[in-house]
């Protein structure tokens, strides 16, 4: 499948990912959804990290790298991948998860039947040596704004949306969800997400990540509320919810 389908542009953040982007790398070259190109963008690693993605580079011309010369954060090295990108539909997956192989063909079915702009799915669990967790966040059918508030359900790596959407509400700012400040930017235009009920994301649950920290999470969360225009009052309320 995706012979005359739409482009889609996967985006891949890097930073001292030589654990485990090849592994990722190859989730997203075994998908049976092929029209993509990956964007890879490197966020000035210490590590090999540059050189697995440039093996890849050589053997799949959809594999493109690109360097940032000094480290940027992820929100910065997000935003370069989305300038170079091609595609209708982006797609993003973090250096350390990993795919399902039917991943996108799956959401792209869903896509057609709802004429959805924002699709995401299900996720399973690995620890951070690779070893899959016996358990799995269901994705709810659809969510609207209001939901999204209240708990963020869609996982950033199993997101499908449509590029022009996504550059309208793209944010830089690493004190924050900035993932979370995009999905809710989105939503708050009435956009409703659809959700497919299937672990079609493989998520590491590393304990150095920003999302490990409970209480720098919870902060983040705060910021995101207070940035997308929330009142105090009502912020309060959602992270009350969260």
């Amino acid at each position: 499948m995706g012979n005359g389908s739409e482009l889609v542009s996967i985006i891949m953040a890097a930073y001292n990912a030589e654990k485990t982007i090849g592994k990722a790398i190859k989730s997203v070259l075994n998908q049976t959804y092929t029209n993509f190109e990956l964007l890879v963008v490197d966020d000035a690693s210490k590590d090999k990290t540059v050189k697995i993605v440039k093996k890849f580079c050589e053997q799949d011309k959809r594999v493109k790298l690109f360097l940032n010369d000094e480290n940027k954060g992820i929100s910065y090295t997000r935003k370069m991948a989305l300038d170079n990108a091609n595609g209708m539909w982006i797609a993003i997956l973090d250096s350390d998860d990993e795919w399902a192989i039917d991943k996108l063909e799956k959401q792209f079915v869903l896509q057609k039947k709802e004429n959805a702009d924002l699709i995401f799915s299900g996720s399973a669990f690995m620890d951070e040596q690779g070893n899959t967790i016996d358990w799995y966040f269901k994705a709810p059918e659809k969510v609207g704004y209001r939901q999204l508030l209240k708990q963020n359900v869609i996982s950033n790596s199993s997101a499908l949306v449509r590029k022009e959407l996504y550059e309208k509400n793209y944010v830089i700012g690493d004190s924050m969800h900035e993932d979370f400040a995009i999905w809710l930017s989105i939503l708050k235009n009435g956009v409703v997400a659809y959700g497919v009920d299937e672990p079609l994301l493989i998520y590491r649950l590393a304990k150095s990540s920003k999302s490990g920290n409970k209480f720098k999470a919870a902060m983040m969360n705060w910021n995101t509320y207070r940035f997308i225009g929330l009142n105090w009052i009502e912020a309060l309320y959602y992270q009350l919810c969260y």
